[in-house]
């Protein structure tokens, strides 16, 4: 367990450089080993030396991104103390969390020192790589805000610790956290360029002015009642990004997820990402997420243990499918939402763009699930099928998933790895913006009218593949289709439980209402209807195995499920009765209270405008 977070955050940016020298993302030329008083040289240095920051300070947060984000919030079942809202200041993934988020702060923080006072390079580069560290800072400060709650500001890393005042740190109260987040991100926007075509992962003025409208959303029920400042402010920047910055809804939703930069940059909706990479071997620069996510023998590098987790119950029935549906009922072709599939991966499902080597028997290239798990088939499953259902609820993650290592390769020309992948992140969406910017509006910010407008272009995204765009268009908007469109616009993206969060703010009941109805049940004897389904489709059962396990026959398969009513059963004692008005904010880590007392004191209001000042 890493002790005394938040003094190792401030100590982490005194070794910014190292990091910044040893990375490659976004075309680093092969380089000698720099210090910082010969680094920051030119241009190029200078770009360089903030890529770090898109992903190895990161590194420590990606699985409380999906425990807190995606498991509070009911979207995921993961056996851990944040399936029951138990989790204390002790939690190994709390704490690396905190010092993730720490670590960003300070390493941003001495990355903007350096730049600052460098001498070679343009102002023009000078500002851009401010601007970026700028932005994630004001990222890592949001997330630390709405899961912590009073926090203190490190401003100045190096100021702190030539005065040696790191254990008197107090925290700032919230109101005083978000206006610091508030004034970072409006200096981030004064540096950043306006960049409206040509879109390559990076921050720009669009990507900080679509947080800020983010930041001010949160903001506008912080004082327990709704702020209409606030709200206009987040409807008038979000739209401004969705109306002026040249990004557009990519067209195909899956795409959104894949690992090509032509694919996922080629419309500029993700907004702020992870840029991970895969080939230098540099442990924290890597994306491995699938790791945590995806069950054994999708990949060949022996290093997946995500299969007894996955999609929540209730997640699929927020989709409109039911799991314990025959997936003949339930067919793809009759679901009229793609984001179902490119978010829960279920029995029956089938995808072109996993495993691009390989083919079924049918001639269906790509990933079948149903084939791997029970077909026998050894050439296709080389890499080990479990050959059994282990998603306890039905489904399995989609979104995180890269494939294999051909399926890496082919797109991006990097070998993948052992727990080391280059898929790209997403915390920033357009789609995310839109869906802000009709909150905004409807919640006093703006217009019905614009509310409206702005969710059906989302939804219309996600049923276009299947029928007119403007068939189920809404005619009418409410809070609750806003709040449902969220979730199946962002599920899997580590953000949902953050929407809880906002909602508490300000109606506290409503946010506790809903977590206490959510259908968080495992579904007990899956795998043998699975199996069952499977093996009649072969012309054999359970008990009488076919020979050939390859001849499958969907119209001949029969579903049955043996404890039918387990939709019902209370599999998860406790959820609902740990539903109180305290899970909204989560324990600072235990190390850092003991190690700084002041922890334990009532958080301060700061005049953060007063106080801090950023002189460039």
């Amino acid at each position: 367990m890493k002790l005394r977070n938040i003094f190792k955050g401030v100590m982490a940016g005194v070794l910014a450089i190292s990091f910044a020298s040893c990375q490659d993302f976004l075309n680093r030329p092969t380089e000698d080993s720099y210090n910082v008083s010969n680094f920051y040289q030119t241009d190029e240095q200078v770009e360089q030396g903030v890529n770090y920051l898109y992903n190895s300070p990161w590194y420590d947060f990606i699985r409380p991104y999906i425990k807190i984000g995606e498991v509070m919030a009911g979207n995921m079942y993961w056996d851990s103390p944040y399936l029951d809202f138990s989790t204390n200041g002790s939690d190994t993934d709390l704490v690396n969390m905190s010092y993730s988020l720490w670590s960003v702060n300070a390493h941003a923080n001495t990355v903007i020192f350096n730049i600052v006072n460098a001498e070679g390079p343009s102002q023009a580069a000078k500002n851009k790589a401010i601007g970026e560290a700028l932005t994630w800072k004001a990222m890592a400060y949001f997330y630390m805000v709405r899961t912590f709650g009073e926090v203190p500001i490190v401003h100045d890393n190096n100021a702190i610790l030539t005065e040696g005042t790191y254990n008197d740190l107090y925290k700032a109260d919230r109101a005083s956290v978000y206006e610091y987040i508030i004034m970072t991100l409006e200096k981030a926007m004064e540096l950043l360029p306006k960049q409206t075509s040509g879109w390559n992962g990076r921050i720009d003025y669009y990507a900080a002015e679509a947080l800020l409208s983010k930041v001010y959303l949160t903001r506008a029920g912080l004082a327990g009642s709704l702020n209409n400042d606030d709200l206009k402010k987040a409807a008038d920047l979000s739209e401004d990004v969705i109306l002026n910055s040249g990004r557009t809804l990519t067209p195909k939703y899956s795409d959104v997820f894949r690992i090509a930069p032509s694919v996922y940059n080629a419309t500029g909706e993700s907004l702020i990402s992870w840029q991970w990479e895969a080939k230098s071997g540099n442990w924290t620069a890597q994306n491995s997420l699938q790791c945590d996510l995806c069950f054994e023998g999708f990949s060949e590098f022996g290093d997946l243990w995500g299969g007894w987790g996955g999609p929540s119950y209730d997640l699929a029935l927020a989709f409109g499918v039911d799991p314990l549906q025959s997936p003949a009922e339930r067919g793809e072709a009759k679901e009229k939402d793609t984001r179902r599939k490119a978010t829960l991966m279920m029995a029956g499902d089938i995808y072109e763009y996993f495993w691009t080597t390989k083919a079924d028997p049918w001639g269906n290239k790509g990933f079948n699930y149903l084939y791997f798990l029970f077909s026998g088939d050894e050439e296709y499953a080389s890499y080990g099928s479990p050959g059994q259902w282990e998603g306890p609820c039905g489904s399995q993650n989609v979104k995180h998933l890269f494939g294999d290592g051909a399926d890496h390769e082919a797109a991006i020309g990097v070998a993948a790895g052992r727990m080391s992948n280059q898929l790209p992140t997403h915390l920033l969406r357009l789609s995310d913006v839109y869906l802000i910017c009709a909150e905004a509006n409807l919640l006093g910010g703006g217009t019905k009218a614009k509310a409206l407008q702005y969710v059906n272009a989302v939804r219309a995204r996600a049923i276009n593949e299947k029928i007119d765009e403007t068939d189920g268009a809404l005619t009418d908007v409410t809070f609750d289709d806003i709040w449902k469109e969220r979730r199946l616009e962002l599920a899997g993206e580590g953000d949902r439980w953050y929407d809880y969060v906002r909602l508490a703010y300000y109606d506290k009941a409503a946010a506790m209402a809903d977590l206490s109805g959510q259908l968080m049940n495992q579904l007990y004897s899956y795998n043998e209807a699975c199996k069952n389904y499977w093996y009649t489709g072969c012309g054999g059962t359970l008990e009488d195995a076919p020979a050939d396990l390859t001849a499958f026959d969907a119209t001949k398969a029969e579903w049955s499920l043996l404890n039918n009513d387990v939709r019902y059963a209370d599999d998860l004692p406790g959820r609902s009765t740990h539903v109180n008005e305290g899970i909204f904010t989560l324990p600072l880590p235990a190390a850092d209270v003991t190690f700084n007392p002041h922890l334990l004191e009532p958080a301060q209001p700061v005049d953060v405008r007063a106080e801090y000042v950023y002189n460039f």
